[in-house]
C-alpha cells in the first residue's frame, strides 16, 4: 500500500509540475494533455516492478500479492469512501454499482499487470515474445486515458465504457495468461517451489 501512495504522489506531482492544464470546450479533447497522462501512468508499472522485485517467494505468488495488493490499496484510496458514503443513503444509484464492477475490474486488471511485468522481469523468456509483453504493458497502463478518449469521441456512456473496459481486461489477461502458461510447461516447473 505504500508503494501505491508513494507512486500515486510522484504522479501528482509530476502531472502539476510538468503538464499544465488547459481550458477545453465542451465536447473537445485535449489530445495533448490526455497522452501526457497516458505517460504518467507508466509510474505505476514501476511501481508494480518494485514490489515484485523485492519480494521472495515463487512466482505466482508474488504476482499474486503484488496484484491483490496494489488493486486494494486503490480501492481504499479511491473507491471506498464514495461507495460507503453514497451507497449508505437511502436513494438507489446505479452509480454505486458500476464503482463496484469497476473495482472488480480493477482487481482482475492489476493481477494481470502483475503478471505480465513479472514475465517481462524473467531472464529465461524467448525474445521474441518480449514485444508482445511490452505492448500489453503499455496497453494496460494507459487503459484508463484510452478509454476516456475513445468515451469522449464517440460519445459513449459509462456502461458503454465499462463493458470496453471488461472487454480489454479479458482480452489482455488472456494473452497475458497464455504467455504464463507457456513459459511454466516451457520450464517443467509447474507447480514447482523452486521457481520463482
Amino acid at each position: 500500500g505504500g508503494i501505491y501512495i508513494l507512486t500515486q504522489l510522484c504522479k501528482m506531482v509530476i502531472l502539476a509540475t510538468f503538464f499544465p492544464t488547459y481550458e477545453v470546450p465542451a465536447g473537445k479533447i485535449d489530445l495533448h494533455g490526455e497522452l501526457m497522462k497516458g505517460a504518467v501512468e507508466l509510474f505505476d508499472l514501476v511501481g508494480l516492478f518494485l514490489i515484485i522485485s523485492q519480494q521472495i517467494g515463487r512466482g505466482d505468488l508474488k504476482i499474486l500479492v503484488a496484484g491483490v495488493g496494489w488493486s486494494m490499496a486503490e480501492l481504499v484510496s479511491m473507491r471506498l469512501l464514495p461507495l460507503w458514503v453514497g451507497a449508505r443513503g437511502i436513494e438507489f444509484s446505479w452509480r454505486y454499482i458500476q464503482l463496484s464492477l469497476e473495482a472488480n475490474i480493477s482487481l482482475a486488471h492489476h493481477i494481470v499487470m502483475a503478471m505480465l511485468i513479472w514475465l517481462y522481469a524473467r531472464n529465461n523468456i524467448e525474445k521474441s515474445v518480449l514485444p508482445l509483453i511490452v505492448s500489453l504493458l503499455l496497453l494496460s497502463s494507459s487503459k484508463q486515458t484510452l478509454l476516456e478518449l475513445v468515451g469522449t469521441l464517440f460519445h459513449i456512456s459509462s456502461l458503454g465504457i465499462l463493458g470496453l473496459s471488461v472487454l480489454l481486461t479479458v482480452l489482455v489477461s488472456l494473452i497475458a495468461t497464455h504467455l504464463y502458461v507457456n513459459l511454466c510447461i516451457q520450464d517443467n516447473s509447474w507447480g514447482n517451489p523452486k521457481y520463482h
